[in-house]
């Protein structure tokens, strides 16, 4: 009977996701251009989080305070619009999100994962309220995979997310010129999303 449950449960997921005909884009807005970003609906809390944070400005003014070239670059730390570069990839909103690690959804090249701290003080794996970073590996990151939430990915501006990674740096991997963001949402018809971007696009 249970298996039964799940199954019609996932089928009537499946008719309500079918039936959408809108979905919200993130768009993260540097002075090196634009990324357009898609949230999974499967990782539904962190997709909710992500676009509350968005709506409220929380991401405005932060910066890409980490960045490693043929990895990742890595934003969203309030701390990173104060004056203390020392105290950068510590902060958050105030609270976790908890963790949504599907094996269908790895870190490949472009993948939105969420920052989070080691399993020593963190054995659930919860993940920070707004950090996240970008897979820029040509290969991915496979090495990650069922340790974090990949919860998007890039749909439009990986070149943008690679001139961040090259910047100068210092040895904590933090750039030398701040990189602030700002990020907005954005609404787009399933049907051109498909068209414009056809199997990157993730129903």
């Amino acid at each position: 009977m249970p298996l039964l449950k799940w199954s019609v449960r996932g089928l009537l997921s499946g008719i309500l996701l079918w039936a959408q005909k809108w979905d919200t884009l993130v768009v993260v807005e540097t002075e090196y251009g634009v990324m357009r970003l898609q949230l999974f609906r499967q990782t539904f809390q962190h997709r909710a989080n992500f676009f509350k944070l968005a709506q409220q400005g929380f991401f405005d003014g932060t910066t890409f305070h980490r960045v490693v070239p043929g990895f990742v670059i890595q934003g969203g730390d309030p701390n990173s619009k104060d004056n203390d570069p020392t105290n950068d990839g510590l902060g958050g909103p105030g609270y976790t999100v908890p963790a949504e690690i599907y094996p269908t959804l790895k870190h490949e090249r472009g993948a939105v994962g969420a920052a989070r701290t080691p399993d020593a003080v963190n054995p659930q794996r919860a993940s920070n309220g707004s950090q996240f970073y970008i897979v820029i590996a040509e290969k991915g990151t496979p090495f990650l995979d069922g340790a974090y939430t990949v919860f998007g990915q890039v749909l439009e501006g990986m070149e943008v997310a690679e001139k961040i990674a090259s910047v100068q740096r210092d040895a904590r991997d933090r750039p030398l010129t701040n990189i602030p963001m700002k990020v907005r949402l954005e609404r787009h018809k399933i049907k051109s999303l498909r068209k414009r971007y056809g199997n990157a696009y993730r129903l």
